[in-house]
């Protein structure tokens, strides 16, 4: 009788034995290297990781509306541009990126073009601007502070969720509603590749 797949029989069972024997010898018989150097990439994010992304955020909106405070819009636009290019994964890919106040075909920022516009301008779908004026530029903000509701550490990724409250230098406060999503490609590199930003929901 023929042995069928799930069975083991003597022979099967010898030609193993020899087959391991080999292995082992040859291994045995290969030089070892002690000087053989080994790296371990560790991308896992961490909590104090992504708060530290957070306020890298608020961070470089302040700095970009103090550019555009003392250089106007071509100075905003240069901190801006190596901003972007810093804190979002735009190289990598298209960003999921939905800004508070755009609207219509201009809605969703996947590009980095369309982040630059929102940010600082020119950017004439958003009726709050004006002229050469994005969301860092159109009020000058002196304070940026979050509280964080959710944080999900994902390995490599990470998702937060929570208030972002921001002060002008008239002093006026706004609050809106931010979900990120983190991504670490390799240590010590932190990108955003994905932000949803909206106004508190008005049932009124």
């Amino acid at each position: 009788m023929k042995p069928s797949l799930y069975q083991a029989t003597p022979k099967l069972i010898a030609g193993f034995l020899s087959l391991a024997s080999i292995s082992l010898s040859t291994l045995s018989c290969l030089p070892s290297d002690a000087s053989t150097k080994v790296q371990i990439f560790n991308t896992q994010l961490t909590t104090d990781g992504v708060k530290a992304a957070q306020e890298g955020w608020c961070d470089a909106l302040l700095t970009i509306s103090d550019s555009y405070q003392r250089g106007g819009y071509r100075a905003a636009k240069a901190k801006a541009s190596a901003i972007i290019d810093a804190a979002y994964a735009y190289q990598y890919g298209p960003v999921a990126f939905k800004p508070t106040y755009a609207v219509g075909e201009t809605t969703f920022r996947n590009t980095r073009e369309g982040a630059l516009a929102y940010f600082v301008g020119p950017d004439t779908d958003v009726k709050q601007f004006g002229p050469n004026q994005g969301f860092a530029t159109y009020r000058h903000w002196k304070t940026c502070s979050i509280s964080n509701d959710t944080i999900q550490l994902l390995g490599n990724t990470a998702n937060s969720m929570g208030t972002v409250t921001l002060t002008d230098s008239n002093g006026v406060k706004g609050s809106v509603e931010k979900t990120w999503t983190f991504w670490q490609p390799k240590q010590g590199v932190i990108r955003i590749i994905m932000h949803h930003s909206s106004a508190p929901f008005d049932a009124r």
